[in-house]
């Protein structure tokens, strides 16, 4: 008998147990020892792999999945009966059954820039529920903005130039896909290859031509004729299947037929070779055929480094489509070797207890100092020049009061109830576009950028320091 084949696909209905399994063996012990004190957990980036900023991103769908999280019987029976010897028990099952988040989400808008160790997420809620978030939390977050902020510096070395992201093909599954069209967009896309992303986040996508449609042709001026008959307000032509600059001699003779019917070529890209070479030669041919207005386009492998090198060089380049180093997220230098895996190092971790009118700040300490975190709920201050320009961060406690300064994190959820309203996605860009102008040029440099400064405040250096006191008692308790 064949089994029919699944889609792998993840739905509103079935997205509850996208959690890793320690998060219900927590649950259960808590909800077996009474344990359900109200706790607030950060999200934060413990260091950024490239550069010295981050984009913020995918706030929209974690409070998505927090706001409409429901466990189906099914989900629960499964739960229940898939391990030889049972480990969640029916009453702890009954709890998740009638599962409802009803706490507060305090969070730093998407499009702001930020910087390590910084709290962008406060999720305070009962014990057992907000610990049920990590995994998906972590997943959207620390993916879409590795992407957007990614993009951000790709943007910024195309100095510029329209950027398109194409990377849906090499990205890493189908929800990665989507999501980076979405990121990437806030971090300065024009647009994305990906229809659906556009039918989703109402993001502008295009697309041309693949080298099939030119080899599925007598000729390739017959291909080049062909599409210019069917978009003749949007002619872009690929022009090295067989011979890049034979290619761009038939597109100059399609150019030069649209112009006689009163429509215009609009460029061609390139997508193989010495792409600095061959721009160079291209622009050359449009320009001794009178067609100064065909614009050149870019792709194969790049990213901010390789763009950046290029434009260094004067390659004639007015567009890049980006795609395999954009969806992935690469975190390395193609020119250097150095980098290291494409992922950020986001997490999710518990600095406060409420029990009754007990307010407990909690931290983890570690001999490796990076893996130590700050304790207490906490807000973010940003202070300006008064050009409005970045000056610095600084990290509070949350009922601290710092009057020079800009608190970041807004109110998004308050008592399970949704106070936030989520800007569509050319804000979003918008907001990015304006908020990384405001910061200066030295922070945003591709390699060798100086390192923002971000302090943390008089009463959160008192609390650090009484903590670290009492470690070693609490140690042996």
């Amino acid at each position: 008998m064949t089994k029919a084949p699944q889609s792998g696909l993840l739905t509103e209905s079935n997205m509850a147990l996208f959690a890793d399994y320690y998060e219900f063996t927590m649950g259960k012990a808590d909800f077996d020892s009474g344990n359900n004190a109200i706790c607030t957990e950060n999200y934060f980036v413990r260091s950024i792999p490239q550069g010295e900023y981050l984009i913020a991103a995918g706030l929209e769908q974690v409070i998505h999945y927090i706001l409409n999280l429901r466990f189906t019987d099914a989900d629960l029976q499964w739960l229940k009966e898939s391990k030889a010897t049972p480990d969640m028990s029916d009453d702890f099952l009954d709890y998740l059954r009638h599962f409802k988040f009803d706490g507060t989400v305090y969070a730093l808008p998407e499009g702001t820039p930020a910087f390590a160790n910084e709290p962008l997420i406060n999720v305070t809620g009962r014990s057992i529920d907000i610990q049920i978030f990590e995994t998906y939390l972590l997943n959207v977050m620390n993916f879409q903005t590795l992407i957007a902020t990614k993009t951000a510096r790709i943007v910024h070395a195309a100095c510029g130039r329209t950027c398109f992201d194409f990377g849906a093909r090499r990205a890493h599954g189908r929800d990665a896909g989507i999501l980076a069209a979405r990121a990437s967009f806030i971090g300065g896309t024009a647009g994305t290859s990906l229809v659906i992303a556009g039918q989703y986040f109402n993001i502008p996508y295009v697309g041309t031509t693949a080298h099939k449609f030119i080899m599925d042709r007598p000729s390739e001026l017959a291909a080049f004729r062909d599409y210019a008959h069917s978009f003749p307000h949007n002619t872009l032509l690929l022009i090295d299947t067989y011979d890049t600059i034979q290619g761009a001699k038939n597109a100059c003779i399609v150019g030069k037929e649209m112009q006689a019917s009163g429509a215009q070529l609009r460029g061609v890209r390139l997508d193989s070779g010495d792409l600095l070479a061959l721009s160079k030669a291209v622009r050359e041919i449009f320009n001794e055929a009178g067609l100064t207005d065909v614009q050149i386009f870019a792709s194969n492998d790049l990213d901010e480094f390789q763009i950046d090198r290029l434009l260094a060089a004067g390659a004639p380049i007015d567009g890049f489509g980006i795609g395999t180093r954009l969806a992935t997220g690469a975190n390395f230098n193609p020119l250097t070797g150095e980098g290291g895996p494409s992922s950020l190092p986001g997490v999710y971790k518990h600095v406060e207890r409420i029990a009754g009118e007990q307010v407990t700040a909690t931290m983890k300490f570690s001999e490796d100092t990076g893996k130590s975190t700050l304790p207490s709920r906490k807000q973010l201050h940003r202070l300006y020049n008064a050009e409005g320009n970045y000056v610095k961060d600084v990290i509070s406690l949350w009922d601290e009061d710092l009057p020079d300064g800009e608190p970041l994190l807004v109110p998004v959820v308050r008592k399970g109830e949704l106070v936030y309203s989520f800007p569509n996605s050319a804000a979003l860009q918008a907001k990015a576009k304006t908020e990384l102008a405001r910061l200066p040029a030295p922070y945003k440099r591709l390699t060798d950028a100086e390192e923002y400064p971000v302090v943390l405040s008089p009463k959160l250096k008192d609390l650090l320091k009484q903590l670290k006191q009492n470690r070693q008692s609490k140690g042996r308790e």
